[in-house]
């Protein structure tokens, strides 16, 4: 059994979760890609696939396996393109994970022109907020908002930045009055944002004479979409503090009205990040250089 195959043969079943696909995909025989699983499974004395006449699934063996499998085949494919006559070019699958706001509004409108460029790129985008463990969920790369925590192991890229803004419908200001101060803040209903780490609604940050002051606003209501967050202010439910590039449209159009605009907060800096040792990678790489080349024609853009 050529278990490098085998491992290719897994993987692709995994993620196309259809032996038929994964055997067209490979240029092989369906029976040939159920035969290599049942060698694998014989070989390593575990059970990977769960087979049914309607679906696949992994088992937690199959989890486990397939998460080194990955690990496996990139590391061969980073290292074949360092040689010169290695074969350069993007292709295969690329897993990223995108902040919602930030997919839905900018990378996926533009996306196709990515495919266009790339066309044996088969490019995998999950759209949240959420931490995630690049290595144990085989995402290649993230776009997130805030600071990058601190990593050995992970390459953090700024690729543009957002304020904040707080603001509230016109029938929102027209029945409780604009807020005038951070104290004004305490007179007032506010909607909470849930963050996914702790659950809690995010405090409100300002800076007062530079120094920095957190605020707690009251609030009757919390969600923890940005989409649904947006459309509770849109529906006058309360003040919401949000990204400026979430609201640029509302605001223009008057649906929105941007309040306590003489108090600041520290910019809020968007990075794409990857372990170190993927960058090799031409598949990555061109991801990598395509979506600094998209944000730095928008208004998030550094030096914009």
């Amino acid at each position: 059994m050529d278990r490098l195959q085998a491992m290719q043969v897994f993987a692709r079943v995994v993620e196309t979760n259809s032996f038929n696909r994964a055997a067209e995909a490979l240029g092989i025989m369906p029976s040939s890609a159920t035969r290599m699983i049942k060698n694998l499974e014989d070989y390593l004395g575990v059970r990977l696939l769960n087979r049914t006449t309607r679906q696949l699934s992994l088992t937690a063996d199959g989890e486990h396996y397939y998460r080194h499998c990955r690990q496996v085949l990139a590391d061969i494919d980073r290292a074949e393109s360092t040689f010169p006559g290695g074969n350069a070019t993007p292709r295969g699958r690329l897993r990223v994970d995108i902040s919602n706001s930030l997919g839905r509004l900018f990378v996926l409108p533009a996306v196709r022109e990515y495919q266009q460029r790339f066309p044996e790129v088969e490019l995998i985008i999950g759209l949240s907020d959420r931490t995630v463990d690049l290595v144990q969920e085989g995402i290649d790369c993230v776009v997130r908002t805030g600071v990058p925590l601190d990593s050995a192991s992970l390459v953090a890229r700024q690729i543009g930045s957002f304020d904040w803004v707080t603001c509230a419908s016109p029938q929102y200001l027209q029945a409780y009055g604009v807020p005038r101060s951070l104290d004004d803040l305490q007179k007032h209903q506010s909607v909470g944002y849930l963050s996914s780490r702790t659950g809690r609604s995010i405090e409100w940050h300002y800076l007062v004479n530079d120094e920095p002051v957190f605020v707690r606003v009251p609030e009757k209501l919390a969600v923890n979409d940005t989409d649904g967050y947006v459309t509770c202010g849109l529906e006058g439910l309360g003040l919401i503090r949000v990204g400026s590039y979430m609201v640029w449209p509302h605001l223009d159009s008057g649906s929105l009205v941007s309040v306590l605009e003489d108090y600041t907060a520290p910019p809020v800096p968007i990075s794409v990040m990857y372990h170190h040792s993927s960058y090799h990678s031409p598949t990555l790489r061109s991801f990598v250089d395509w979506v600094i080349e998209l944000f730095k024609n928008t208004k998030l853009g550094l030096g914009n």
